[in-house]
């Protein structure tokens, strides 16, 4: 019933939204890389997920060597094409 516990519960629950959305890019720019054809489609698209993975450990939504791990795999997976 305390008004500051509301404001956090409404701006917990506006971050939670925008963490999970932010998330979900993420993984569909991995999928992505992941499922192009052909080498330029994928470099194109490892760049944009390059660049959410960046973002997403710098605020902390990811930890940064969890970010720094799926970059590489799929580096591998772009120099195995």
């Amino acid at each position: 019933n305390i008004k500051s516990a509301k404001k956090r519960m409404e701006l917990s629950r506006v971050a939670n939204a925008r963490n999970r959305a932010n998330r979900s890019r993420i993984k569909t720019a991995i999928r992505r890389v992941r499922e192009a054809e052909d080498l330029d489609t994928a470099q194109a698209r490892l760049r944009e997920a390059v660049a959410l993975l960046d973002r997403a450990a710098t605020k902390r939504l990811l930890h940064p060597n969890r970010a720094s791990r799926i970059k590489s795999r799929l580096s591998r997976h772009i120099a195995a094409l």
